[in-house]
C-alpha cells in the first residue's frame, strides 16, 4: 500500500503521540528563541561566577574547562564557621525542580556560605530563567556533591579554610 503525504503526517503524529516524543526530546534543533535563551544562561553563568565553584578546576584554569563539564558540582569543601559546604551539582539539581521552583529558591532562600545566594536575589527574573534553561540544556551529569558537615566536623577531602 503506497501512502500519501496526508497519511505519513498522520503516522508520524500518532507515533510521536505514543511516545511523548517532541520536536526537542526528538532531537530538533533548538528554535532561534529558546538558543538565545540558552547563550543568555552560559553568559550569566560566567558573568556571575558560577563555574568557579560548581565546576571543578574552572577558577584555577582560567575559565578553560569544556562546556559540556560545566556546573557538576565539585569536592573541593569551603570551611568556615558555619560547618563545611560543597557547590551542589547545579546539573544534577535543576533536572529534578521545575523553572517556578528553581526562581523561588533563588528569591528566598538564603544560603550557606560561600554560595553568594544575595547575587540571585539581585538578578533579573528573566536571567534567572535563562540560567535554569542552561543547565537544563546541558543536561544531567556527574556526581552528587558531598554532603554539608556541620561545625566541629573534619571533612576528609580537600578544602579550603576560611577565616
Amino acid at each position: 500500500m503506497r501512502l500519501n503525504a496526508t497519511m505519513r503526517i498522520a503516522i508520524l503524529v500518532a507515533c510521536g503521540a505514543l511516545t511523548g516524543a517532541t520536536a526537542m526530546t526528538a532531537g530538533a534543533a533548538a528554535t532561534g528563541k529558546e538558543k538565545a535563551s540558552f547563550d543568555r544562561g552560559r553568559y550569566v553563568a560566567r558573568i556571575a561566577g558560577c563555574n568557579d565553584c560548581h565546576t571543578p578546576g574552572y577558577a584555577q584554569s582560567g575559565g578553560k574547562v569544556p562546556e559540556k563539564d560545566w556546573l557538576v558540582g565539585d569536592r573541593l569543601g569551603w570551611k568556615g564557621p558555619w560547618g563545611t559546604t560543597y557547590p551542589v551539582n547545579l546539573r544534577q539539581y535543576m533536572s529534578g525542580v521545575s523553572e517556578a521552583d528553581w526562581i523561588k529558591v533563588a528569591r528566598t532562600k538564603e544560603m550557606r556560605p560561600p554560595m553568594p545566594w544575595f547575587a540571585l536575589r539581585a538578578m533579573s527574573t528573566d536571567d534567572l530563567r535563562a540560567l535554569y534553561r542552561f543547565v537544563r540544556h546541558l543536561g544531567p551529569a556527574g556526581e552528587p556533591a558531598p554532603a554539608y558537615l556541620p561545625p566541629g566536623t573534619n571533612p576528609t577531602g580537600p578544602y579550603v579554610t576560611f577565616p
